[in-house]
């Protein structure tokens, strides 16, 4: 069986990764890309809590290798916070963007962190007590973020939407809101993904490289947009949609575990 062959075999479909079949060139021309990957929803499937998710026990291996392909460009651009993005994959590093881009992980070891408030803490436990009595509601403290997910209660969406405002004025100008799937957050308004990314290309080993951005909810757009406004492609995991700017698709994380499987044998 050909590379290609096996490569959309993994994807289950032909047009997962567009008539080019761009993330091949992984494979075939290494030192001329860089990756950047969302986790949740991306490499990860989705859980119905954030602290439930499954990492299969051959990603972080197959994400190790492939980074040693690519010469070390394989970055993690993710709304985890840093730290726990890395006990995900430990005991490998990988350079790091978490909260969406507002702190970051560089490839030489260097942490650039979000500073949060006495304020702002005060605001997260607030959010905790008035969410108490609100069964499936569960708010995640990001340290400089904090995220309220509904995904086991749905309804009470509309009731978070405005908590989630009026916490964002008591957390002030340097807070911004981020929607995602099933979930509402507060954070930091310096950076988003794009930002994330941009910053990575400017140092080695990324640095004069085409970028393969990857990502799965209305976060990952802000990716899409940079790699595409710089040459290179994007890709969302799930079905082909107008609403998305990625310019290609695969259609499950299952289905570029695989992918990512093949580039790795």
């Amino acid at each position: 069986m050909s590379y290609q062959t096996q490569l959309l075999s993994a994807s289950n479909s032909e047009a997962a990764l567009g008539e080019d079949s761009i993330l091949s060139a992984l494979s075939t021309d290494p030192e001329s890309w860089a990756l950047f990957l969302d986790i949740d929803g991306t490499l990860l499937d989705l859980a119905e809590t954030p602290d439930a998710v499954v990492v299969p026990p051959s990603l972080p291996a197959n994400l190790d290798t492939l980074s040693r392909k690519l010469g070390g460009a394989l970055a993690l651009v993710t709304g985890r916070d840093v730290g726990y993005a890395e006990q995900l994959f430990s005991p490998f590093l990988f350079p790091i963007a978490g909260l969406h881009g507002a702190e970051r992980r560089d490839p030489d070891g260097r942490v650039h962190k979000a500073a949060d408030t006495s304020e702002f803490e005060r605001l997260k436990a607030d959010l905790v007590a008035d969410t108490a009595n609100w069964p499936g509601v569960l708010i995640e403290d990001k340290g400089a973020a904090v995220a309220a997910h509904y995904r086991l209660a749905p309804d009470r969406k509309l009731q978070l939407e405005p908590l989630i405002e009026r916490a964002l004025i008591r957390a002030g100008p340097n807070w911004t809101i981020q929607h995602g799937k099933m979930v509402i957050e507060i954070r930091p308004a310096r950076a988003d993904k794009g930002d994330a990314v941009a910053a990575f290309l400017a140092q080695s080993p990324f640095a004069g490289r085409r970028a393969i951005a990857i990502g799965d909810d209305v976060t990952d757009e802000a990716m899409f947009r940079t790699v595409n406004r710089l040459g290179g492609y994007s890709v969302r995991i799930g079905p082909p949609s107008p609403a998305t700017e990625a310019l290609g698709s695969v259609p499950s994380a299952e289905a570029l575990r695989g992918i990512i499987a093949a580039l790795v044998p």
